[in-house]
């Protein structure tokens, strides 16, 4: 017995997504299933150790995310080769041919994870009536849509491109057990990358992309440093955009305060929780979950996010953190440095924040509840 799991994304770190594989194998290895994980490459070394378990195959699928014909008949080979009764796909767009290749090759049930952040400012609407038939043709041999929040949830059901009862919300979640906080991991982050000891940290975890908000949070950083110059903040991540604001942090005069690490493998392990003071999201589109954030609530860390999408949901305003609107870099600095400058507030939101996760973003449970729904029940 068998799960295909299919993500849209390529295996570079032990992030969100790889944690979420991890979990649900080992769960499905307890019922005595097997799990079949398939990416659009071949994982480097130490993620591929991370996933590997006696029950799990990894598998390749290239442009998995294209509606192309290398694409279906890659994975019609896969799906004859492993036979499963469960496929599901992430990351794969909503609308293509693999549910129904699924059907036709030996899967029971169907099921598709929406991760979709939507453009900024969208606002949910119901599609044209020839939207909805033919969207409900296409899916018809979808058994469940699991969403990441209840905004996603909503943007689904307000779409009305399938019946209401298809839908199904599950948070995204993280491991809890990863979470051990190491105040040496934190040294060793400080001396890598050369930040000083008497400051700060505030961390943005995120591709480096307008839609993250990048520029808006170093306009907010000129503002606290000019204000309070011993707090530091640290970018961790990878875009296309990353050399532009690089430049523009130099031309800020904030160059000296600002530290780009470019993608890490894995941020629990290598410490970007561990020395951050204070995280950041500050979304301008409208993020459908903030996985980094409920990374960071789970170490205890105090959240200033923006009023978009999902956020709101994963960081309660004025508990665990404060949300601003989109784009407001003197309140985005406001908030930082009202953090910065009361260290019982940011213990206080820390805790309640980890005490969130424990409630809401707990993998462990949340999967669980996915595997009910695959109608899978019970150890082996």
């Amino acid at each position: 017995m068998k799960v295909l799991s299919v993500f849209g994304v390529e295996p570079l770190r032990i992030g969100g997504t790889e944690t979420f594989a991890r979990e649900l194998s080992l769960q499905l290895r307890d019922r005595g299933w097997e799990s079949i994980l398939c990416f659009q490459s071949k994982p480097p070394d130490d993620v591929r150790q991370f996933l590997e378990a006696p029950n799990v195959t990894l598998e390749v699928l290239e442009d998995s995310i294209d509606l192309n014909w290398s694409a279906a008949s890659g994975l019609w080979r896969i799906l004859r080769r492993h036979q499963p009764e469960i496929l599901h796909l992430h990351f794969t767009g909503f609308l293509g041919i693999y549910p129904w290749l699924g059907r036709l090759a030996s899967a029971k049930k169907v099921f598709f994870t929406d991760q979709t952040s939507r453009p900024e400012g969208y606002v949910p609407a119901a599609a044209p009536g020839w939207k909805k038939a033919l969207v409900r043709l296409i899916n018809l041999p979808l058994d469940k849509v699991t969403c990441v929040s209840n905004y996603g949830h909503n943007c689904m059901v307000t779409l009305d491109v399938l019946p209401g009862d298809r839908y199904e919300m599950i948070y995204n979640s993280v491991d809890r057990s990863r979470v051990e906080p190491d105040p040496a991991r934190a040294t060793e982050f400080r001396r890598r990358y050369s930040i000083p000891e008497d400051r700060l940290v505030v961390v943005q975890v995120s591709w480096i992309i307008p839609e993250k908000g990048i520029a808006d949070l170093l306009r907010a950083a000129k503002i606290v440093i000019s204000k309070n110059p011993a707090v530091h903040f640290v970018f961790v991540g990878e875009g296309a955009n990353r050399g532009q604001y690089t430049n523009d942090a130099e031309a800020m005069g904030i160059g000296d305060h600002i530290t780009w690490t470019g993608l890490l493998k894995d941020p629990f392990g290598e410490g970007v929780y561990d020395v951050a003071d204070i995280l950041c999201q500050v979304s301008r589109w409208e993020e459908v979950f903030g996985w980094v954030i409920a990374e960071g609530m789970a170490y205890g860390k105090p959240v200033v996010g923006t009023r978009v999408g999902g956020i709101p949901e994963v960081v309660a305003d004025q508990e665990s953190g404060f949300i601003v609107d989109r784009g407001d870099a003197a309140a985005i600095a406001d908030r930082i440095l009202t953090l910065v400058e009361n260290p019982k507030l940011r213990d206080d939101m820390g805790k309640t924040g980890a005490e969130r996760v424990k409630d809401l973003f707990d993998l462990r449970p949340n999967v669980t509840r996915l595997i009910q729904l695959y109608g899978i029940d019970g150890n082996k």
